[in-house]
């Protein structure tokens, strides 16, 4: 008999739960296998993972308060490590036993994308659009990995197998960060075109920015600094070595910057906020931190925006906003020859470099975010204080492997 799996549900806009749900069979979902014509939904290149740890994300967050079209049922969770208990016939080279890291992109490996290793627009993972996750809203019905289980495709292309098992789980806090926010930060700083001695701007203190300033530290910055509007979040990037700046106090962002820098630029510049940014606490404006960073970073430079955009947003103040269009200055962008990378993080691409900077005790990025372990049971709670603004980043322990 299948051991208990229970996952955390999306029931409405600021409620999740806890629930049964089965225990996961090696098959994709059945939409997706007919819409991409697989032959089949069997998944014999798939394995079943028991969680290691999951973590509650920024981009759930924006589910949970109704501000995407996820519909009420929807399985939560896209941030998994775990241990393989079960692999199917076609899995080569993972085995039982392995703890790995699972990136949140869905890759098939076999797609032009993949093999151009931008895995996060894989062609033949979601009916809907290129690119997937788990447990996220249309990107493609995959299950979500809050949960005691998950099933895991095209197993050996996508998990990440840490090399040992005992170091594993003695930097469990730091490993755990590399199935998203750690490479989905280095992404930003890193498209951001952050060197050494660059002066970088992070917008956003939650866990991303936090990872994005980390990230740049880790490439060589000069000065880190970063904006927000909650001080708990701004103490926490402090306590790490950065700069901050409150962005809704203090006078006009480019006042801010030149107070530390010496001139109202930087070189460079991280989005880690997205479609819910605001001007100042309690007034919502999508597109300002876009225009910012535009106006803040030196002619010639990059930006990096990993922070979430989205093409249905059925709470934004207007009906533009809602599909996603945004006033942004993009006529400044142009003359100032900025450069723009946005998308979902290609987690490939980086982690397992990240891996061994923190197995080899480069990279503290679990002091960076405060990763904060809590019970499967306690994610509703989780939710709530994450939404008020806690400056932690919450993980999920559904199987006790994490020591208290």
């Amino acid at each position: 008999m299948a051991d208990q799996n229970k996952v955390v549900v999306y029931k409405g806009p600021g409620e999740v739960a806890v629930e049964p749900i089965d225990y996961p069979k090696l098959e994709v979902p059945q939409d997706v296998a007919e819409a991409m014509n697989y032959r089949s939904a069997a998944a014999p290149h798939a394995v079943i993972l028991r969680v290691v740890s999951t973590n509650i994300c920024g981009s759930d967050q924006h589910m949970v308060r109704g501000r995407t079209t996820a519909p009420v049922g929807q399985t939560l969770g896209h941030e998994i490590t775990g241990e393989v208990v079960e692999a199917g016939d076609d899995v080569q080279f993972i085995k039982e036993g392995d703890i790995c890291s699972v990136p949140f992109n869905i890759a098939c490996g076999r797609c032009r994308n993949c093999k151009e290793r931008k895995t996060g627009v894989c062609l033949n993972v979601n009916p809907a659009r290129a690119g997937s996750a788990y447990g996220y809203v249309d990107m493609g019905g995959w299950q979500g990995g809050q949960a005691n289980y998950v099933m895991v495709p095209f197993a050996d292309f996508n998990l990440l197998k840490f090399p040992d098992r005992d170091q594993a789980l003695e930097k469990i806090l730091d490993l755990t960060m590399l199935s998203d926010i750690f490479p989905t930060g280095y992404h930003g700083a890193y498209t951001a075109q952050v060197t050494t001695g660059s002066t970088v701007y992070v917008a956003g203190a939650g866990p991303v920015g936090l990872a994005a300033a980390h990230s740049a530290q880790l490439l060589g910055a000069s000065v880190v600094i970063v904006g927000d509007l909650n001080d708990d979040r701004l103490a926490q990037a402090r306590s790490f070595g950065c700069e901050t700046i409150n962005v809704g106090e203090g006078g006009e962002i480019t006042e801010q910057i030149a107070a530390i820098t010496g001139i109202p630029e930087v070189d460079c510049a991280v989005d880690a906020v997205g479609f819910e940014a605001s001007a100042k606490a309690g007034e919502e404006a999508p597109a300002v931190v876009l225009n910012q960073v535009q106006t803040i970073t030196r002619a010639g430079g990059s930006l990096g925006i990993p922070g979430l955009y989205v093409t249905g947003d059925p709470g934004a103040a207007d009906p533009e906003a809602q599909e996603g269009t945004l006033k942004i200055r993009f006529g400044l962008g142009w003359a100032k020859s900025h450069a723009f990378f946005t998308g979902q993080c290609p987690v490939m691409q980086y982690n397992r470099e990240l891996m061994m900077s923190i197995l080899y005790d480069k990279a503290q990025i679990a002091k960076a975010v405060n990763a904060t372990v809590i019970p499967l049971e306690e994610a509703p709670q989780g939710y709530q204080d994450f939404d008020k603004g806690a400056a932690k980043k919450y993980v999920l322990n559904p199987n006790g492997y994490i020591n208290a």
